[in-house]
């Protein structure tokens, strides 16, 4: 009989108890047995590992569609990676990881975790030994290099989408234009998904260059006064600092726009999950059982069109922008960001939404 462990890892989005559940009740089926590791990595230096058994009372179906992690993400208080690596203890980290594991005697290890998690997985693979190590992309950020789509993203720019309905109402009644801060990192997909969604008037992400005067002229003309700006929280603006929400404003204001700043903030990474990100959990969870029964490691489950499929950990790797972790400078995680030739960006400029120089 097999032993599988399962651990949720980096920041946390809906989807993540979908895919726990998915998980159980696919394993079950297959005569395994389960066992969740509690706040991911945090949690397997604990001695014993922070472990607990998974059935399909654990974590009931009903429950699946919210929120959060059940098994947690990671615990401040205890040992990291950036901990560790700050405190120049990274090597001995990992041996404690890897007694851990080895003391859980399990066959499998399924990672549900983004892109620094995977790259953090592929760089220390010494840790997992002769376990078979399946990896699950889960983030609202969707910069995961080789899939078309991650848990919780779908969940996420409907959120966003939410929200900014609710601040146009507000806007209309009093004139106003309201600049949304999103998050998403280095990576302006999720603003430009939510933004596309909403109608917004701008969008501003960081892949592209644009020109806070010609952004001004363009809400200017657009023949209301009142709106939405997508602004995603990694774009910089020259002889600027403080939120990229705030610096916008001031501009706003000094042209005589009537504007208010909105910090949707952990609002992104909440609410129930959607029938979108449910369906990707089942695909990306019968996936990863799949590979474990076919003796798969190192690999990393896929959405491909319509196809989920498994992709190794070294060309995901391979495949995305290498740069520094800014907590962890020793490690380079793999990004993906939005190409210029994304078909969305088209459709905004169909749309008359101000993006940037992108011709």
């Amino acid at each position: 009989m097999k032993k599988i462990g399962i651990m949720t890892t980096g920041g946390d989005c809906s989807g993540l108890n979908t895919v726990i559940n998915r998980l159980v009740l696919g394993a079950t089926n297959r005569g395994w047995k389960v066992c969740g590791i509690v706040d991911g990595t945090d949690g397997l230096c604990a001695q014993p590992a922070d472990a607990v058994a998974l059935t399909l009372d654990s974590i009931p179906i009903e429950c699946a569609r919210l929120a959060g992690s059940f098994l947690h993400n990671g615990n401040a208080c205890k040992m990291n990676f950036e901990t560790a690596a700050k405190a120049g203890k990274l090597a001995q980290f990992n041996k404690i990881l890897k007694k851990s594991l080895a003391a859980l005697n399990l066959d499998a290890l399924v990672l549900v975790g983004g892109n620094g998690s995977f790259s953090l997985a592929w760089l220390n693979r010494e840790i997992y030994g002769d376990l078979s190590l399946v990896c699950i992309p889960k983030t609202i950020d969707m910069d995961i290099p080789l899939t078309d789509k991650t848990i919780g993203f779908d969940t996420a720019v409907n959120e966003l989408t939410h929200y900014c309905d609710q601040l146009l109402l507000t806007a209309r009644s009093h004139h106003r234009w309201f600049i949304v801060q999103t998050m998403g990192r280095e990576c302006g997909r999720l603003a430009l998904n939510a933004g596309v969604a909403v109608g917004a008037d701008a969008i501003i992400i960081p892949e592209i260059k644009f020109n806070v005067d010609d952004l001004v002229a363009h809400i200017k003309n657009v023949g209301r006064d009142y709106g939405i700006i997508m602004v995603s929280e990694g774009i910089t603006l020259r002889g600027h600092s403080g939120r990229p929400a705030d610096m916008i404003a001031r501009k706003l204001t000094a042209s005589g726009i009537a504007n208010r700043t909105a910090f949707p903030e952990y609002l992104q990474r909440a609410g129930d999950t959607s029938a979108g990100d449910r369906i990707l959990a089942a695909k990306m969870a019968t996936a990863a059982l799949d590979a474990i029964e076919n003796r798969e490691t190192y690999v990393m489950t896929a959405l491909r069109g319509n196809e989920c499929i498994t992709v190794p950990l070294s060309e995901f790797y391979a495949a995305g922008d290498q740069s520094a972790d800014p907590n962890i400078p020793e490690i380079c995680t793999s990004n993906a960001y939005v190409e210029p030739d994304d078909p969305l960006l088209d459709v905004a400029n169909q749309m008359n939404i101000y993006i940037g120089q992108t011709r």
